[in-house]
């Protein structure tokens, strides 16, 4: 593996990006340490562990988080050195189509796009939503007649969303500062957040229970935390902790035209920002599960970290504890908005994403406002179903996750595939794999595949089809709102686009 070379000034960066066909429209004012910034707050421990943490309480219990962590980790920082080597050659907005586009066909760069697109708008409208849940929870903490119901949760869903639309849009000037802060915010409110767990409990659980108790609370096989149901099904489920919250660093290559440096800087930014994540999140989960003394508590709130913290803090640290968090889901949203948008706003300049004039427009300042806003209205649809819970268990919002990780992956997976067929053919960038890109990228690919499926399978046993308690508001709409959407696509495709879409558009050559 290579290592880094020192930044390009602006002028080599805009001189690449002409290579590549386009012209320098964005404002290129991001330092190395803001592109990795935004990947670093769009996976967001202080986010994805909070809001997630339930469905591996329950599906596996402590083991599937202190082990399955460091595990999946692995496994998705594999990914990202895949696309680190990628985004050095490649540093586009487009990011991830585009890659799958120059390396494969007009074809594979048309899925990726829309996959790609997809799980941006869901982790976008999943963390939002995630942040209006803690931040409805604040609330009730606060104040007593804040009731904290499930309307008001979808209001301040509305209201943050509307929030991170006007942020990006109003605030370009500072926008990469904010990503900054984000980062710090992230750093030391994880440590506050551990050193409260830590000190301030009167007891702790043992090692044994945080890395060898097992729960299924999923309903499947019955609660048995024995046999193939729970170890090749169950425990499984709960990886869907790890997965969802490290994501969306594909930020790093959708920001690279804003970034001095790209070739190296994007490429450094995004395997970093997993490296990262992965470890403090680690330890951030681990103060979690030995401040879980209340077991029945945490069980009869369905895995919910709040009961943690409820239980195990005087109402003054635990009020601490959620306001931190929310603040850096806040954050957290903030950046996937940028990057959501940055996406919409590229994909739209290849024509690609109906009205794609509009969406691929930018203001005086640089600023795709209008993909900005469109892609904000989308996530606000598709987060419609988390109006509705069954039992307590917000099978909506899992499934809108579910919808993230499926569309991110599967969008990775692409073009790591087709790096692998086109082989020496590969013309790298500064930084890259050398000759250790084939058994990682292999692995890679093997991983996605198996994530995928998982993910589109029932998260309860009410959504089993042929079960005998069979409901459709228990269903995992995942594979509904993923495989219909590439169902629609893939009939464009074949009906229209195949005969218009011809990939990247050179902006430069057009704009003569």
């Amino acid at each position: 593996m290579s290592t880094e070379t020192p930044a390009q000034p602006a002028d080599d960066d805009a001189r690449l990006l002409a290579e590549l066909g386009y012209r320098q429209e964005l404002r290129r004012s991001w330092s190395g340490f803001s592109n990795f910034a935004i990947s670093f707050s769009i996976i967001s421990i202080l986010a994805g562990c909070f809001t997630t943490f339930g469905q591996a309480w329950n599906n596996g219990g402590p083991v599937a988080v202190a082990w399955g962590w460091p595990l999946i980790s692995i496994f998705i920082l594999i990914i990202g050195l895949c696309m680190s080597e990628l985004v050095s050659a490649y540093p586009t907005a487009g990011g991830i189509y585009w890659w799958a586009a120059t390396m494969g066909r007009p074809v594979h760069g048309w899925f990726t796009g829309w996959l790609n697109l997809i799980g941006l708008v869901a982790v976008t409208a999943s963390v939002d939503y995630g942040c209006a849940t803690f931040l409805n929870l604040t609330l009730s903490a606060l104040f007593d007649g804040w009731a904290g119901t499930l309307n008001q949760a979808f209001l301040l869903f509305v209201i943050i969303l509307v929030l991170h639309a006007a942020i990006n849009i109003f605030g370009h000037g500072i926008i990469d500062v904010l990503q900054n802060v984000s980062v710090w915010w992230h750093v030391f409110g994880a440590a506050a957040v551990v050193l409260i767990l830590l000190l301030v409990p009167d007891e702790h659980q043992s090692f044994q229970f945080v890395f060898t108790e097992r729960f299924n609370n999923s309903g499947f096989a019955g609660g048995s935390v024995d046999g193939p149901t729970y170890w090749f099904y169950v425990l499984p489920l709960g990886f869907l902790l790890t997965q969802y919250t490290i994501t969306g660093f594909d930020a790093c290559a959708h920001v690279s035209e804003e970034t001095k440096g790209a070739s190296t800087a994007a490429a450094r930014g995004l395997w970093q920002s997993i490296f990262y994540s992965a470890i403090g999140g680690w330890i951030l989960l681990l103060s979690f599960l030995f401040a879980a003394t209340d077991v029945t508590a945490i069980n009869e709130a369905f895995g919910f970290s709040g009961a943690i913290f409820e239980s195990a803090l005087t109402p003054f640290f635990y009020k601490a504890v959620i306001i931190i968090s929310t603040v850096g889901q806040f954050f957290c949203g903030m950046s996937c908005v940028t990057s959501m948008s940055r996406m919409t706003y590229a994909f739209s300049r290849d024509r690609a994403v109906p009205g794609w004039r509009l969406w691929s427009s930018v203001d005086r300042n640089g600023t795709p406002v209008k993909a900005i806003l469109g892609a904000c209205a989308a996530g606000l649809v598709l987060t419609l179903p988390a109006l509705y819970q069954r039992e307590g268990v917000p099978i909506a919002f899992y499934a809108v996750v579910s919808v993230a990780v499926i569309g991110l992956y599967l969008a990775f997976l692409i073009p790591i595939a087709l790096r692998l067929r086109i082989g020496d053919a590969f013309r790298p960038g500064p930084w890259t794999l050398g000759r250790k890109y084939k058994v990682m990228c292999w692995l890679a690919v093997i991983e996605i595949a198996i994530v995928s499926i998982y993910f589109v399978l029932p998260i309860v046993p009410g959504g089993v089809p042929s079960g005998s308690d069979f409901a459709w508001s228990a269903v995992n709409y995942a594979p509904l709102a993923v495989g219909g959407v590439v169902g629609l696509v893939a009939l464009w495709w074949f009906i229209s686009a195949r005969h218009w879409f011809t990939g990247p558009r050179r902006t430069i050559e057009e704009n003569r």
